[in-house]
C-alpha cells in the first residue's frame, strides 16, 4: 500500500473517484511510486552536492523548477531536508535562492537505501561464491575495526575491565552508542551497543555479528559471549565479558 506524504493534496491521483475501477487505482499507485523515486533522487543529490537550490536540482534532474520545489517541500515537511542557514551566495537583486541540505533524519533514510544495496551485494556474493565467502568478508571487515582500536585498548593495560571500558569508548566514538556495565554479583561486564550501523543487513547475515564477537574477544584477550543483538530483536547488542583471565591449564 502506498501512503501519500503529508504534503500531498487530495485529488484524483491519490483518491480515485467512485466507480473508477482498478485502472485508476493502478494509475494512482504508479504516480505515487514515480514521485517517491524522484524524491529519493532529489535527496541523494542534496546529500552529495548540498547546499543546493531548486534551480540546481532542476538542472541536474532535467525537471521543471516548480516540480522540484514541490518535492523539496515534501522532503522538508518530512524532516529530511532543511534550508541552509548562512553561506549562500547572492544572485543579483532580490532575495538569495533558498539552498537545501540533508538533515540527520534524511541521512538515516539514505542509510536504509545503502543497507538494501549492501544486502543485495552479500546475497550475490553468497550465490556466486558460497556462504564461506560471506564469512571471509565479515572477518575482513572486523579486522579493520581491530586495527583501528587496538592501540586504544592496549593503552588500557592488562586489566580486562579497563580494556573493556577502553573498547566501549572507542566504539562510542564510532557511533555505536556503546557502554560497559558491571553485572552485580558476577565477575563479568556487559559490553552494550545501542546502535548498529549494519543492523538491517546483519538480520539476514548473522555472520557479521559473529565476526564482531570474535574480534571483541581478540581485542580483550578473553572468551566473550554474545547474549543479544539488535538484528535478532534485542533492544541492545550485549556481549558478556569475563573480567578475570583464565588461569593456565594443566
Amino acid at each position: 500500500m502506498v501512503t501519500p506524504t503529508a504534503s500531498a493534496r487530495p485529488g484524483p491521483v491519490l483518491v480515485a473517484e467512485p466507480g473508477a475501477g482498478p485502472a485508476a487505482d493502478h494509475a494512482a499507485g504508479t504516480s505515487a511510486d514515480h514521485d517517491a523515486g524522484t524524491r529519493r533522487r532529489v535527496l541523494q543529490i542534496v546529500a552529495t552536492d548540498g547546499p543546493v537550490s531548486a534551480a540546481d536540482l532542476a538542472t541536474a534532474l532535467d525537471l521543471a523548477a516548480a516540480g522540484v520545489r514541490r518535492h523539496l517541500a515534501a522532503l522538508e515537511h518530512a524532516g529530511q531536508v532543511t534550508v541552509h542557514v548562512g553561506g549562500g551566495g547572492a544572485r543579483g537583486r532580490g532575495r538569495p535562492a533558498r539552498r537545501y541540505v540533508v538533515t540527520g533524519h534524511g541521512q538515516g533514510t539514505l542509510s536504509q537505501r545503502y543497507a538494501e544495496i549492501a544486502a543485495d551485494a552479500l546475497r550475490f556474493l553468497a550465490d556466486a561464491a558460497g556462504p564461506e565467502a560471506v564469512e571471509r568478508f565479515a572477518e575482513q571487515r572486523v579486522r579493520e575495526l581491530e586495527t583501528r582500536h587496538a592501540a586504544a585498548v592496549a593503552a588500557a593495560g592488562d586489566d580486562v575491565t579497563a580494556r573493556t571500558h577502553a573498547l566501549a569508548d572507542a566504539l562510542a566514538r564510532d557511533g555505536y552508542a556503546a557502554s560497559a556495565r558491571p553485572v552485580p554479583g558476577t565477575g563479568a561486564l556487559q559490553l552494550c551497543q545501542g546502535h548498529c550501523p549494519v543492523q538491517d543487513v546483519a538480520a539476514e547475515f548473522p555472520q557479521l555479528c559473529e565476526a564482531e564477537t570474535r574480534a571483541f574477544g581478540r581485542l580483550l584477550g578473553v572468551h566473550v559471549q554474545r547474549l543479544s543483538t539488535l538484528p535478532s530483536g534485542g533492544h541492545v547488542c550485549t556481549t558478556s565479558v569475563p573480567t578475570r583471565r583464565p588461569t593456565g591449564g594443566p
